[in-house]
């Protein structure tokens, strides 16, 4: 998830916004524990499953 689909609490405006002090903290907590694939988008994570899959295909083409 990220900051731009959360709202505060405290000041009803988008977390990225980082309106009140509440929004930044939350948003430089958030960027923080961002993983490996986060800054990655739905679409570049799809690529990358469909490559590693049709890389298995052709392994287990070559080994038969």
């Amino acid at each position: 998830m990220t900051c731009d689909h959360l709202v505060c609490a405290n000041c009803a405006g988008r977390v990225s916004d980082g309106r009140c002090p509440v929004c930044r903290a939350h948003r430089a907590r958030m960027q923080e524990q961002q993983g490996l694939f986060a800054a990655l988008s739905p679409a570049a994570l799809l690529a990358l499953l469909a490559g590693l899959l049709a890389v298995v295909v052709i392994f287990r083409q070559a080994l038969a």
